[in-house]
């Protein structure tokens, strides 16, 4: 055997293995940190609620595909997001910009457009009383 067929023949299970360990790196992006704000009755509009929380996304940070049943409005506090519903375009926001969600609409992109800068951001929802504002889609 020769030294190059030896090196190729050692090289490719660390090859193998830095691509598993990147793999699986990239597919645990950091989780967005979410605090409630506050949690409103709404009188005039019987079983209704406003939920106003706050969402951190780390670096790098991805939200799964889901959706929220509620009115949703985002309001974009630092750094910068990448924000997009099923049938619509994929939009970047930076701070002072909005974004809704429909009660119908499936959230399938949520993520920090940087993999440096944390980014951070206000959602305002309109929702059944109680119900849960998350709802993962498969």
């Amino acid at each position: 055997m020769t030294i190059r067929q030896n090196i190729a023949r050692t090289a490719r299970p660390l090859l193998l293995a830095c691509g598993i360990a990147l793999a699986q790196h990239a597919a645990a992006a950091p989780d967005a940190v979410v605090r409630s704000l506050l949690t409103q009755d709404l009188p005039d509009l019987p079983g209704k609620e406003v939920l106003m929380i706050t969402v951190d996304y780390p670096p790098g940070a991805v939200d799964p595909v889901h959706r929220h049943d509620a009115h949703s409005f985002v309001y974009v506090l630092e750094g910068s997001i990448v924000m997009g519903v099923k049938g619509g375009k994929e939009v970047t926001l930076t701070p002072g910009q909005t974004f809704y969600e429909g009660p119908n609409d499936i959230h399938t992109v949520g993520r920090n457009a940087s993999s440096t800068k944390p980014a951070r951001f206000v959602v305002t929802l309109i929702k059944k009383k109680g119900a849960d504002f998350f709802i993962p889609v498969k």
